[in-house]
C-alpha cells in the first residue's frame, strides 16, 4: 500500500471522535502515535467508495448500501510497517452509526544469523466491528521466503481483559512450495477449528495450465485452468458429488478484465474490473428464473 504521492494529489486530515472506540483500541493507537517516525513521503491515504444493491432492489435509495473505506500506511521505529483503515457508512446520518469497521496491520522482517541469515517476515492484523465492540478479530501471517513456507492463523479475542482467556483460534494453514523442472508445486494443509474440518489443497502450475486439487475426508474437487490465448482462460471445476462450475476470464485491456462464473442451477457471478472501478453481479438461479440479483460497485478515490 505504499505508493509515492503523485503531483497534484492532496493530503487530507480526518478527525474522529475517539469515544466511539473501547479503551483497548485507544491504547493501541496511542502506542502507534508515540512510536511513529516523521511522516513517510511514500505513505498514501486512499479512500474507496463501495455501493452495494441488495436483493435486486434497483428502484430507490433503500436498495443501496454505500460504504467509504479509508486506509493509510506509515513506517514506525525498528522498520515496522504499519497499515490502518476504517470503513464508514455513507448513508446514515447518525454519527454513532457512521463507523463500521476499523483495522490495523503491523509487519516486520527479521534476519536471524543462527539460521544462516534467513529472513522471516511476520505480520499481525487486528480488526473490530465498531457497532459490536465486544470482540477483536486477529490474523497472524508468517513467511519464510528462503524455505518457501508460509503460515496463517486466524482467530478472535474478547475486548475485555478479564475475558482474554476466551481468545480462540478459528483457522490454521501452512503453505509449502517448490519448483519442479521449471513448474510450480504447492501443498497447503488447512484446518477449520470451529467446524473440526481439515483439507489439503495441491496445485501444479505449468505455464498455460494450472491444476488445483482440494481434498478432505468427505469431499474432493479438481480445477483445471487452461490459458487459451493472451486474453482468455477457462477454468472448469468438478466435485466428487458431480457438481460442476465453469469460470471464464477475459482480458479486455491493460487494466480491464471480466470474470464470469457459472454454477448450474445455483447462480451466475460476473466480476468486471476497469482501472479503479470494480463491479460484482450475482444472479441466483431458480430453475430457469433469475431473482434476487445483488450488485456491488466500488472505486478507488485519490485525493
Amino acid at each position: 500500500h505504499n505508493h509515492a504521492k503523485r503531483k497534484g494529489e492532496k493530503t487530507t486530515t480526518t478527525k474522529m471522535n475517539m469515544k466511539l472506540l473501547p479503551s483497548l483500541t485507544l491504547s493501541y493507537f496511542a502506542v502507534i502515535g508515540a512510536g511513529a517516525t516523521a511522516p513517510n513521503p511514500a505513505a498514501n491515504a486512499r479512500p474507496q467508495l463501495s455501493i452495494t444493491i441488495h436483493d435486486g432492489n434497483f428502484t430507490d435509495i433503500e436498495g443501496l448500501d454505500p460504504t467509504i473505506t479509508w486506509e493509510n500506511s506509515a513506517v514506525l521505529n525498528n522498520d515496522v510497517a504499519l497499515e490502518y483503515g476504517i470503513d464508514l457508512s455513507a448513508r446514515t446520518t447518525n454519527l454513532a452509526s457512521l463507523p463500521r469497521r476499523i483495522w490495523g496491520r503491523a509487519s516486520r522482517a527479521f534476519t536471524i544469523p543462527k539460521y544462516g541469515q534467513h529472513t522471516f517476515a511476520l505480520s499481525s492484523r487486528l480488526e473490530m466491528d465498531v457497532q459490536s465492540m465486544d470482540r477483536i478479530d486477529f490474523q497472524i501471517d508468517g513467511d519464510d521466503e528462503d524455505n518457501d513456507l508460509k503460515l496463517r492463523i486466524i482467530g478472535s479475542a474478547p475486548t475485555e481483559a478479564t475475558h482474554i482467556r476466551k481468545a480462540r483460534v478459528a483457522f490454521l494453514e501452512f503453505t509449502k512450495g517448490w519448483d519442479n523442472d521449471g513448474n510450480r508445486v504447492t501443498v497447503n494443509p488447512r484446518y477449520h477449528v470451529d467446524r473440526n474440518h481439515g483439507d489439503v489443497v495441491l496445485t501444479y502450475d505449468a505455464d498455460d495450465t494450472l491444476i488445483r486439487v482440494t481434498a478432505s475426508r468427505d469431499d474432493q474437487e479438481v480445477t483445471i485452468a487452461q490459458k487459451l490465448n493472451d486474453e482468455n482462460m477457462i477454468s472448469p471445476t468438478i466435485g466428487s458429488d458431480g457438481a460442476l462450475t465453469l469460470a471464464w476470464d477475459r482480458k479486455l485491456g491493460e487494466d480491464s478484465s471480466v470474470r464470469t462464473t457459472l454454477n448450474p442451477n445455483r447462480s451466475v457471478d460476473v466480476e468486471f474490473r476497469d482501472a479503479a472501478w470494480t463491479a460484482n453481479v450475482n444472479f441466483p438461479m431458480d430453475d430457469k428464473d433469475m431473482r434476487g440479483a445483488t450488485v456491488q460497485m466500488k472505486r478507488d478515490i485519490k485525493f
